[in-house]
C-alpha cells in the first residue's frame, strides 16, 4: 500500500496563489505518473495536471499558464503551484500516483483531498 498526504489548501482571494504538496510513502517500488485532480460540488472529477517520472508535465487547458506541477523523485513528492487563482478553481484537490510494482503491475492511489476556495 502507498499512502498519500496532501497539504497546502485553503482560502485565497481571486488573483492569489496557493501551493499544494503531496508526499507518498509506504510500499513504493517505482512511481510512474503523479497527478492532481479536482472535484467541485456537483461536477465530475477532472484532471488538473500530471507529470511523468521523467518530468514531462501535462495541463488542463483551463489552468495552462497559471499552474505549475513539479515532482521530487528522491522524496516521492509532487507539488502544484497555483497562481492567478479564479473562483472557478474552487474545488477539492486530490493527489494521485501510479506505483509500478513487481512484474510491472500498476496500482493507482488517491489522497484524501484538500479544499481550495477562491473567494473575495
Amino acid at each position: 500500500q502507498v499512502q498519500l498526504v496532501e497539504s497546502g489548501g485553503g482560502l485565497v482571494q481571486p488573483g492569489g496563489s496557493l501551493r499544494l504538496s503531496c508526499a507518498a510513502s509506504g510500499s513504493i517500488w517505482s512511481i510512474n505518473s503523479m497527478s492532481w485532480y479536482r472535484q467541485a460540488p456537483g461536477k465530475q472529477r477532472e484532471l488538473v495536471a500530471s507529470i511523468t517520472s521523467g518530468g514531462r508535465p501535462n495541463y488542463a487547458d483551463s489552468v495552462k499558464g497559471r499552474f505549475t506541477i513539479s515532482r521530487d523523485n528522491a522524496k516521492n513528492t509532487v507539488t502544484l503551484q497555483m497562481n492567478s487563482l479564479k473562483p472557478e478553481d474552487t474545488a477539492v484537490y486530490l493527489c494521485n500516483v501510479v506505483n509500478v510494482g513487481p512484474g510491472g503491475r500498476q496500482s493507482s492511489y488517491w489522497g484524501q483531498g484538500t479544499q481550495v476556495t477562491v473567494s473575495s
